[in-house]
């Protein structure tokens, strides 16, 4: 495989490898989102490497892309994965695209017909991000005290307006 050190943000690398994938493989498939395009989200500094979402008009995943050599875990193409994150162990599956080199990634949405705009799925990725990093015990639920008819509820809308 064609292991690459991303040392900035692989955001533009990634964007470019999957609208070429769009263009090259997806064009004529009929479960591309119209409303979606390609966009990388919230890539960020993750155990030394770069991890970050993509939303696309046919799947949303994770990805996990390399930032140093220490750490890394090779896997190969098409190979299984298990990552343990704060929210728990997620299964990523090895890749290689010509701009990005290796990556892993892992699918959350996948056809995207639930989504009407861009702009809700990328705020449905950075809420995933955002609940990937958090350990689930510091999401407790609040004591039968504290709540009330004015605490804010866990929708995904709700969540996000808070931000």
């Amino acid at each position: 495989m064609n292991f690459r050190i991303h040392d900035g943000s692989p955001a533009d690398a990634v964007e470019q490898a999957f609208f070429r994938i769009q263009r090259e493989q997806m064009a004529d498939v009929p479960i591309l989102n119209p409303a979606l395009s390609v966009e990388a989200v919230d890539f960020q500094r993750w155990q030394g490497h770069w991890l970050g979402i993509v939303v696309t008009p046919w799947c949303m995943s994770m990805l996990l892309v390399p930032g140093s050599s220490e750490n890394w875990v090779s896997v190969g193409e098409n190979k299984r994965r298990f990552i343990r994150f704060p929210a728990g162990d997620f299964a990523f599956l090895g890749s290689e695209e010509a701009e990005l080199g290796e990556y892993q990634s892992c699918p959350l949405f996948s056809p995207m017909g639930k989504f009407s705009t861009q702009s809700e799925a990328t705020m449905t990725a950075r809420a995933s991000m955002i609940a990937l990093l958090t350990d689930p015990q510091a999401q407790a639920a609040p004591s039968t005290k504290e709540k009330s008819t004015d605490s804010p509820s866990l929708s995904r809308r709700r969540f996000l307006a808070l931000r």
